[in-house]
């Protein structure tokens, strides 16, 4: 193998890297995209389920004390 075939397979590889390397980091980006999304969707699934709960309780609350007047 020649130098100059040498430099062509450096060249080559390089181009490969950097072109790697390009994919990755848009990956990363959807990635941190991605993440940060659930963590909006988890915070609003958190107070839904949480208002959920209150109403429950209100319902109960409210049927015990008709069950008690009675």
């Amino acid at each position: 193998m020649t130098d100059n075939d040498l430099d062509i397979r450096i060249a080559v590889m390089e181009q490969r890297f950097d072109s790697i390397e390009s994919r990755m980091q848009k990956v990363e980006s959807k990635l941190d995209d991605l993440a940060a999304e659930m963590q909006r969707s988890n915070s609003s699934l958190i107070k839904v389920i949480v208002g959920s709960t209150g109403t429950i309780i209100a319902g109960l609350l409210s049927t015990i004390v008709v069950l008690l007047m009675q």
